[in-house]
């Protein structure tokens, strides 16, 4: 077996168990005013530790074990309804958030390789642009089918309920998956 090989079968080992991860971040539910799950945090700590192409795949395969029924969402559910529901967009948006940081990991890395003090700044970055691409992506998602299955919604409201209450627990799962990843990532096979 060569280095090809073995390295194709590691990227595809970890990327299945990163597809797991998310799928049991996303059964742990924190309570709270609003409760929330850590499915952020396994889609962030999944990019910064297995790197854009594998990160997304991982997130792809994720959501896709989600549509053909496995309960790998919140609340141990799954279906293409759930996706196709008004917060099914959030879900999809994993995806879109993984495109971006994939987007930008190649130029911000070369920033982070130049300036050793940017080693945890330049991923908050990638990290929080994503985390604004799904909110982007999962409230316009929100928006339309609430529109089309309960009346108009103004973008105000959508945003005090599917936004504003989750914008610190995101920074803090962003700020857990940075510190976590940091101490994991010399670990991880082909990053």
């Amino acid at each position: 077996m060569n280095s090809k090989t073995k390295l194709k079968t590691i990227d595809l080992v970890l990327i299945g168990a990163f597809a797991a991860l998310m799928a049991v971040c996303a059964w742990i539910t924190i309570p709270g005013t609003v409760p929330f799950t850590l499915q952020t945090f396994g889609v962030f700590i999944t990019f910064y530790l297995l790197g854009g192409k594998r990160g997304t795949i991982a997130v792809l395969i994720y959501i896709l074990l989600g549509a053909v029924g496995l309960p790998v969402f919140s609340g141990f559910k799954g279906g293409y309804g759930v996706l196709l529901g008004t917060t099914g967009g959030y879900i999809l948006g994993f995806f879109f958030s993984a495109l971006v940081m994939w987007a930008l990991y190649r130029p911000f890395e070369k920033i982070e390789k130049k300036n050793k003090a940017a080693k945890l700044l330049v991923p908050f970055c990638e990290m929080l642009i994503g985390l604004l691409v799904c909110y982007a992506f999962g409230t316009a998602w929100f928006m339309i089918v609430y529109s089309r299955t309960k009346g108009a919604l103004s973008l105000a409201t959508c945003l005090s309920w599917c936004v504003i209450p989750f914008i610190i627990p995101d920074l803090i799962k962003i700020a857990l998956a940075l510190l976590l990843g940091f101490r994991l990532r010399p670990f991880v096979p082909g990053k």
